[in-house]
């Protein structure tokens, strides 16, 4: 009995140990080998007329009695402002190939209804249209990204479009414009000629998409000193064909090519944002890493085809995507966003780091109540979630200079998949003002990891950082408790000598800067 009860103890015993291990992990900052800048638009957002993510989460209109700045929701426009957004993309998505844009101008009470037929059929007044829009990104300080409609627009009503908002002269549109209380034309640099023109957006073959979008972007005009950066509709994640078709086809005469990845296991099932077991955490995570090999081979096949990289690759669209939260409108794609998904944000952007020399922007998909979102809003409440806590951790690499951080670390094999996935990530750069900004993210769910940093070509002295964690991989921030995931002062690292150690709880993401 003692015998057997002895087993049992140290059985027990070593479960508990197992735990509580702490994982050794060493890596190397190369701050001597700094390459390319990290695009502040890599951190770019997305707002589709979908669900609430317009009417509600960014817009009430001015005689809401929600707090509102000339209609945009105060408590939005303060937390996207703390953001830092780069560059905000608008009106879709699949809404934009069935959006016509002078449906959206002129004194609201003119403007006619639609039916928002790609998102649960709900009807909108247009009263948030193209003025709204631009006057939001100036309220912001970001750069506007406007989808233009070739579904089932014309070349004619794309180029008003342009003319309407870049034309200074005595043109048609400009005159309208200026009827619409908008004297001078504002700056936009990006335009997309379409979108998901594979499906949504036409069903195209790429093809024949590639002479409509030669057509489009040669009536799509620069006025004024305003230069249209033309971005082509591109593919989806594996669709390796389309982008080599454009390549061919198109080639120069695009100054961006799109791609969309979506971290999704089963598009059937796509199962709950809050409810899930280990196994499909670490599969969603593999999932998300997936798509470095998605981004390299894209990048390869545009290398072939343009070896000066002069085409920009533009990943407009990427994050989680769930099944909707119960009780909310199928088509309206509302869902909760919890730490794992805090943890698919930080490592998608440690990737991005990687390839800026063609990846220029990305968009994550979306910044209010839809799908992977920054933020939730219900009625007069709001709250952020943690991804937009990563996104503000993370801000501090905007612009900066990447850093190379090569990581020793184990890389779990995901069942069922050809993905592995590595216990630790992380990524670095140095800011304009020659501060180093280190991001870690241990996405193991039971062991700390002690990291040792050999720091070459820095002679840093101080290091300061903060910590997203939570008890439970699946906490996530409600409107009842807002809070429950946050940042913190994290005091786990110090440098000794040109040696930084880490000590990453469990499922935690930190930020550090070095002095």
């Amino acid at each position: 009995m003692k015998t057997i009860l002895s087993i049992v103890l140290m059985g027990a015993l070593s479960i508990v140990n197992c735990q509580l291990s702490i994982a050794q992990v060493t890596a190397v900052l190369h701050a001597d080998q700094a390459g390319s800048v990290i695009p502040k638009e890599i951190y770019g957002q997305f707002a589709e007329h979908l669900g609430s993510c317009i009417y509600g989460g960014l817009w009430v209109g001015e005689n809401s009695d929600i707090p509102n700045t000339s209609g945009y929701r105060t408590d939005v426009l303060n937390a996207l402002k703390a953001l830092k957004v780069p560059v905000l993309r608008w009106p879709g998505g699949c809404f934009a190939d069935e959006y016509h844009w002078m449906d959206g101008i002129g004194p609201k009470e003119n403007r006619p209804k639609m039916v928002n037929n790609n998102w649960g059929g709900t009807i909108e007044d247009n009263s948030f249209g193209t003025n709204e829009f631009l006057n939001l990104c100036e309220l912001l300080g970001t750069e506007p990204y406007i989808s233009g409609n070739v579904g089932s627009g014309s070349v004619e009503e794309m180029a008003k479009w342009v003319e309407y908002i870049t034309s200074e002269g005595d043109s048609p549109m400009a005159r309208l414009r200026r009827q619409n209380g908008r004297d001078h034309a504002w700056r936009v640099k990006y335009w997309g000629v379409g979108n998901e023109s594979w499906g949504c957006g036409g069903s195209m073959r790429p093809e024949y998409y590639s002479d409509v979008y030669r057509r489009y972007a040669t009536y799509c005009r620069n006025y004024d000193g305003n230069r249209l950066f033309k971005v082509a509709s591109g593919a989806s994640d594996y669709d390796y064909n389309w982008t080599k078709v454009l390549m061919e086809n198109v080639g120069s005469r695009m100054d961006g090519l799109s791609l969309h990845y979506y971290t999704v296991l089963n598009w059937n099932s796509k199962g709950s944002a809050t409810q899930f077991n280990e196994e499909e955490y670490y599969k969603t995570l593999g999932k998300c890493c997936g798509i470095e090999d998605v981004i390299k081979r894209h990048i390869a096949i545009m290398d072939f085809y343009d070896p000066n990289k002069r085409v920009a690759l533009m990943l407009d669209e990427w994050g989680t995507w769930w099944d909707v939260e119960p009780g909310t409108n199928p088509g309206h794609l509302f869902q909760q966003n919890s730490l794992r998904d805090a943890f698919v944000a930080s490592l998608t952007f440690d990737i991005f780091h990687k390839y800026t020399e063609r990846l220029k922007m990305a968009n994550i998909a979306q910044v209010v109540n839809v799908l992977q979102s920054m933020i939730l809003t219900n009625g007069k409440q709001m709250t952020l979630t943690p991804t937009y806590h990563v996104f503000r951790m993370y801000n501090v690499h905007q612009d900066a200079t990447y850093l190379p951080l090569d990581i020793q670390t184990i890389r779990k094999e995901v069942p069922d998949s050809d993905w592995t996935l590595p216990m630790l990530s992380g990524t670095a750069s140095r800011n304009q003002q020659g501060k180093v900004h280190i991001s870690l993210t241990n996405v193991d769910l039971q062991n700390a990891q002690e990291v040792s940093i050999t720091l070459q070509g820095i002679n840093a002295k101080q290091v300061s950082g903060e910590i997203l964690t939570s008890a439970n991989i699946a906490d996530h921030n409600t409107f009842d408790k807002p809070e429950l995931v946050k940042p913190a002062v994290f005091s786990g690292a110090t440098i000794i000598g040109n040696t930084l150690k880490v000590k990453l709880p469990a499922k935690s993401i930190v930020t550090l800067e070095l002095q």
